[in-house]
């Protein structure tokens, strides 16, 4: 809804109206806006590139360097100072610190395992995580990927406001629960979600709709079943690992703000 307003686009009342008004324009992540799902670095990288080409179809009425200079601004809004890295930009070290690995290792064991992590997470916690392979800045650092919780299912607080981040979706009429695998939806293989060609390959359902009514429905959240995920604790702001050091996300590992997903 940020980005909406920054690009002035439409006038959205809703996350869902949100999503089709971003759609429409053809600004939208590799699978489409799905509900509930993060902001990922990856996802940010596919945000930005879809706003170029936006605006080199005509469907964004505003120059590209505007458009993407809203943009940067609006993702730094959110405390999320991605961007794309390019392949002929040059990285070297930095003079800035680095955190203390003992006291990041020990913010596992007290406050639980973050949903995306810039280092590699302790031992114990390791097989939790999949690495996505996505090169990306934040700020001055660069970072060659990402880990991310194979599963997670949690309630968060962003601004004051309580959200809700999840990689698994209910269909409460067939009873069935769905995953988007993170390193899957990264190579470009996943669910389809709003505003997602039909030319491009993702995983049908077979449920009619269900790009709409499952991964998009607002209300229509993950009942806890026997035998099912719950949410996780949530205990203030998560800290992410990165190589530039801890930084504070406002909720889940700097996830929210505009949305894979939450926007």
């Amino acid at each position: 809804m940020q980005l909406a307003e920054s690009l002035k686009i439409g006038s959205p009342r809703s996350e869902l109206e949100t999503e089709n008004a971003l759609a429409d324009v053809g600004i939208v992540p590799g699978n489409g806006w799905i509900m509930d799902y993060p902001v990922t670095p990856d996802i940010a990288v596919e945000l930005r590139n879809s706003i170029g080409d936006a605006v080199d179809s005509k469907k964004l009425n505003i120059g590209k360097e505007q458009a993407l200079h809203l943009f940067d601004t609006t993702l730094a809004n959110s405390r999320l100072n991605v961007r794309p890295y390019a392949s002929e930009e040059k990285y070297g070290s930095s003079n800035k610190p680095q955190p203390d690995i003992s006291v990041v290792d020990s913010y596992y064991d007290n406050d639980g395992p973050p949903v995306v992590t810039y280092y590699a997470p302790p031992p114990d916690y390791y097989y939790l995580y999949s690495w996505v392979p996505c090169p990306f800045w934040w700020g001055d650092f660069w970072v060659g990927g990402f880990f991310i919780l194979c599963d997670f299912h949690r309630v968060v607080t962003i601004n004051n406001k309580v959200v809700f981040i999840s990689n698994h979706f209910n269909d409460n009429k067939t009873h069935r629960v769905f995953r988007i695998d993170p390193v899957t939806r990264f190579k470009g293989r996943s669910f389809a979600g709003i505003g997602a060609s039909r030319n491009r390959t993702f995983i049908d359902t077979g449920i009619k709709g269900s790009e709409r009514n499952i991964f998009n429905s607002q209300g229509q959240r993950f009942e806890r079943q026997e035998g099912s995920f719950e949410p996780s604790r949530s205990s203030g702001p998560m800290m992410e690992r990165s190589s530039g050091g801890m930084h504070p996300s406002g909720g889940e590992s700097g996830s929210h703000g505009m949305g894979g997903g939450r926007r």
